[in-house]
């Protein structure tokens, strides 16, 4: 080292918004209230519902990687799961209430 002071810079946290749609067997399974915990213990805001198509849509808001956390827990779900596809839709950050629920059926 010479001396000088080093200075960090952080990168400036932007928060990301996804949409997700999770296709298999999701219902009955227990995904709802598993994908709750896990975006809880994220610190993640958003929420998930059952959609009467058979999958379920889910809504999470965060820092990116937090995010992503959240993304590679669906693609795999709780252990009684199979999920067959997520597709994954970026949307602009909104004004979301703080915590994860669990929404009624669409």
């Amino acid at each position: 080292m010479d001396g000088r002071a080093v200075l960090w810079q952080s990168r400036p946290m932007q928060t990301r918004q996804v949409r997700l749609l999770i296709s298999g067997l999701v219902q009955g399974v227990c995904y709802r209230a598993s994908a709750q915990r896990q975006a809880q213990s994220l610190g993640l805001r958003g929420w998930v519902r059952n959609l009467r198509t058979g999958q379920v849509e889910l809504v999470a808001q965060g820092p990116h990687d937090d995010v992503e956390a959240l993304v590679a827990w669906c693609r795999r779900g709780p252990p009684a799961a199979r999920v067959h596809r997520v597709d994954i839709h970026e949307e602009q950050p909104e004004t979301l209430p703080p915590g994860f629920t669990i929404r009624a059926t669409s």
